[in-house]
């Protein structure tokens, strides 16, 4: 019995001090969240907002409708040259960026038999060397196409088999550029582009629509098609492998009859837009509805309902910041205050020099004390 008592006992103690140390945690947490909402309302502010209105007079601008997109520089037609038969480079007749043409050599090589004919010759003088050479001829390696060499995989003597790829060439470098599924039924063939690449952004190339994928590609629910990108004049900082940011000219207009997008109203049931014009002297301003054109996301075309020349209002909202209400801290002590501080700091002061330039006797006691009697009448 006692040693049931006694794990009772224990128990008890153990669960005693679990919610000891449950409610002391709790209490912390408590003491930290009520600091930290302290300190965030000891430095909010009070934000007013206020709405005034600014005059705008309708101008003429330049419109320009465009779709920005993100690609990448390829080859339009990549073709990787490889020898028909397998053996070693004699000879090396282009470098990598060289432009060449259709049928034009490339380097000479000699074949696996070739090569040990050589060889061996070579050990016997120059004379049976060149008997050699004039006998059996190397073989050319020709470019198939027109275009650039962008890549050489051979050095002279290297060995190789007919596997091996020993050049790379492109006919033209394009931009394979990806176009949203709701934004392909603005681009078109020979549509007007402009490419900017990533490694030179301050250089701005022209180019067109060359080709428009009919297949779609979706990564991540997201549907884009590949528009190929032609540049006008390939430049020669332009490599395959580049990132570039191209934007199409969707439509474009000049010097038509604008206002900024701030200042349109859209009435959400008949999705019709007004714009707010002032009033004569003593009147309110009034909505004038218009209609509206293309927008480059700034400036809106106007088809109607105002002319050049004419003022229109723009509400623009202004917010304020006031200075922080001053606040306590709940868990400290009221401050005492500075103004007494500092009144009884200049009392001690005063009373300083009064005590030094007294030379005269100390006070009586008849002086020290005050008299209880009032005066007489």
């Amino acid at each position: 019995m006692e040693s049931i008592k006694n794990s009772s006992m224990s128990i008890k103690s153990t669960l005693l001090i679990k919610l000891t140390k449950i409610c002391m945690f709790i209490m912390a947490i408590l003491a930290i969240g009520a600091f930290v909402f302290y300190l965030l309302h000891k430095t909010s502010f009070n934000k007013k907002s206020e709405i005034t209105y600014s005059r705008h007079i309708v101008d003429r601008v330049d419109i320009e409708l465009t779709i920005s997109s993100t690609g990448t520089v390829q080859p339009e037609n990549r073709l990787e040259l490889k020898p028909p038969i397998a053996g070693r480079v004699e000879e090396i007749l282009v470098q990598e960026g060289e432009n060449v043409i259709r049928g034009q050599i490339l380097a000479w090589m000699s074949s696996t038999e070739r090569a040990a004919l050589l060889d061996a010759a070579r050990t016997k003088g120059k004379q049976e060397l060149k008997k050699w050479e004039d006998l059996y001829r190397p073989t050319p390696i020709m470019a198939p196409i027109n275009g650039t060499i962008i890549l050489r995989n051979l050095e002279r003597g290297q060995t190789f088999t007919s596997a091996d790829p020993v050049f790379v060439m492109s006919d033209k470098l394009t931009v394979k550029a990806q176009v949203d599924e709701t934004d392909i039924a603005q681009i078109h063939l020979k549509q007007k582009a402009k490419i900017t690449l990533d490694a030179y952004g301050d250089q701005v190339i022209s180019g067109e629509v060359d080709k428009i994928a009919y297949e779609a590609k979706t990564v991540n629910n997201v549907t884009t098609y590949v528009i190929d990108v032609l540049p006008t004049n390939t430049p020669a900082f332009m490599r395959s492998g580049m990132t570039a940011n191209v934007t199409f000219v969707a439509n474009s207009k000049q010097k038509v009859i604008a206002i900024p997008n701030d200042a349109l109203k859209q009435n959400k049931e008949t999705k019709s837009f007004t714009v707010l014009m002032p009033g004569k002297k003593g009147e309110e301003s009034e909505e004038r509805d218009i209609s509206v054109g293309i927008s480059d996301g700034k400036y809106s075309e106007i088809l109607g309902g105002i002319k050049e020349g004419d003022v229109i209002l723009i509400a623009n909202l202004n917010i304020t910041k006031e200075r922080p209400r001053q606040t306590t801290n709940p868990f400290l002590p009221h401050p005492r205050s500075i103004g007494g501080s500092k009144k009884r700091a200049s009392e001690k002061i005063n009373e300083q020099p009064r005590e030094r330039a007294s030379n005269s006797k100390p006070p009586t006691s008849a002086s020290r004390i005050p008299n209880p009697l009032p005066p007489p009448p």
